[in-house]
């Protein structure tokens, strides 16, 4: 039974907008601020953007104004708004925990091509 389940993903062209989700299990979602992560082809998985308690967020420098991290705490989800995509967004997007991540999911992917 998987815990973290992303969906959203898709194919856009340079300056297009995308919305992934994450359906958080409700133990995690509680217990735990999340975020959002990502590793493009060739490189190590990083960190994209965080919300905690009281949904304080923050954002890697090379998203900051274009990404906007959320949630719905009745819904146990967390999203990710993509604004101003460029084709260096293009990775696989996973949600987990932070600071310290679970198991990883499948992840969703993100394409930026012209």
């Amino acid at each position: 039974q998987e815990q973290l389940v992303e969906s959203g993903g898709g194919l856009v062209q340079p300056g297009g907008s995308l919305r992934l989700s994450c359906t958080v299990s409700k133990i995690i979602f509680d217990s735990n601020a999340m975020g959002w992560y990502r590793q493009a082809p060739g490189k190590q998985r990083e960190w994209v953007a965080s919300i905690d308690w009281g949904d304080f967020t923050d954002y890697a420098t090379s998203v900051k104004g274009r990404f906007t991290i959320s949630s719905d705490n009745d819904q146990n989800q967390v999203y990710l708004q993509m604004n101003s995509l460029r084709p260096e967004d293009t990775a696989v997007y996973y949600c987990n925990t932070l600071p310290v991540p679970r198991s990883w999911g499948q992840g969703t992917q993100v394409a930026v091509s012209s």
